[in-house]
């Protein structure tokens, strides 16, 4: 998948595949083309080349029945304000065919003693509640999260990651994530793709990333003279036996620094200035997408599954919720 606006590329050639059920997060600097990449798989934005298709449909020919099938919880929204949350929960249920119960929704994301209470009275943890019964509503097979924990406190961050991973694991909700918040996407994540200047810099699961960065191991410890040392390895343990060894005994303040997700990351956004090609996630030719069912979506192709919308028969303000 490409995009250019004018003659700048955005996007030099996504390729990846996301599986039914998972919750995936899309890491990436602010203008690596995230929000791109997620508005051509919600159907909202034109892609330039590539082939994407988001629960089998290609997303800029998706209808309504289409729609209904995704949710979406944008990073800001402020509409309805005025409206009582119940109340508008039940309109949002008219326009699909099949939604859950409102009272039953509104127990599920822990909103039932706010279910008389008006929109704009909530806090932000319980705003963003709503946001996701709102998305979940007509029973979507997948899930966009833009940003879903920006400016929460840690309890209220906590209760979401609960409720999305009850989402994935009950529900069977497939979750596409963006976030800047890596201790977030290492606790959600089945899978993570690390987007650098309109490329999938690296992917994999947490303890796969993790591995890459242990090249990255750092070593430190006080030397005979005084001298403090520090030293990068692949390989600390060896490292540290050897020091036991030359020394005859214990090393002077000895640690062993493994780097976090944060340093894998911010190492992958700063090497070579975010330039040269990316590794994807999986092999394809230029797509990007979630399975529509068993089996690989995209695979040798480029096909994808990706999502987007509200309800069908929505205005695209309500769809948008």
């Amino acid at each position: 998948m490409r995009m250019a606006y004018g003659g700048t590329d955005v996007l030099h050639g996504i390729d990846l595949d996301i599986r039914r059920g998972e919750i995936f997060a899309l890491l990436g600097p602010n203008g690596a083309g995230k929000t791109t990449t997620v508005e051509i798989l919600e159907g909202f934005r034109q892609r330039s080349a590539g082939e994407v298709a988001v629960l089998g449909t290609d997303p800029a020919r998706g209808d309504d029945a289409w729609r209904a099938r995704i949710g979406l919880v944008l990073q800001s929204w402020r509409d309805h304000r005025r409206w009582q949350v119940a109340e508008l929960l039940r309109h949002f249920a008219l326009y699909y065919p099949a939604p859950r119960d409102p009272a039953e929704l509104l127990a599920l994301v822990g909103l039932t003693e706010q279910a008389g209470q008006q929109v704009d009275r909530l806090s932000g943890g319980q705003r963003r509640r709503l946001d996701v019964a709102l998305a979940i509503v007509g029973r979507p097979e997948l899930l966009f999260l833009d940003e879903p924990t920006t400016g929460f406190d840690p309890e209220a961050r906590r209760d979401f990651h609960d409720l999305v991973e009850r989402l994935a694991r009950d529900e069977g909700v497939t979750i596409l994530l963006t976030t800047h918040d890596l201790a977030e996407a290492e606790r959600l994540a089945d899978r993570i793709a690390v987007l650098v200047n309109g490329r999938i810099r690296a992917g994999g699961t947490p303890a796969e990333l993790a591995l890459r960065a242990a090249a990255q191991a750092e070593v430190r410890w006080t030397a005979a003279d005084g001298t403090a040392r520090r030293e990068r390895t692949a390989d600390p343990s060896q490292l540290v036996w050897e020091l036991h060894r030359d020394t005859g005994g214990p090393v002077a303040d000895l640690e062993v620094r493994r780097p976090t997700l944060e340093d894998t990351y911010l190492h992958m956004v700063h090497r070579d200035g975010g330039d040269g090609p990316g590794a994807g996630i999986e092999s394809g030719g230029g797509g990007a997408g979630v399975e529509s069912g068993p089996g690989i979506a995209g695979e040798g192709e480029g096909e994808s599954t990706g999502g987007g919308s509200g309800g069908a028969g929505a205005s695209d303000g309500e769809r948008q919720a």
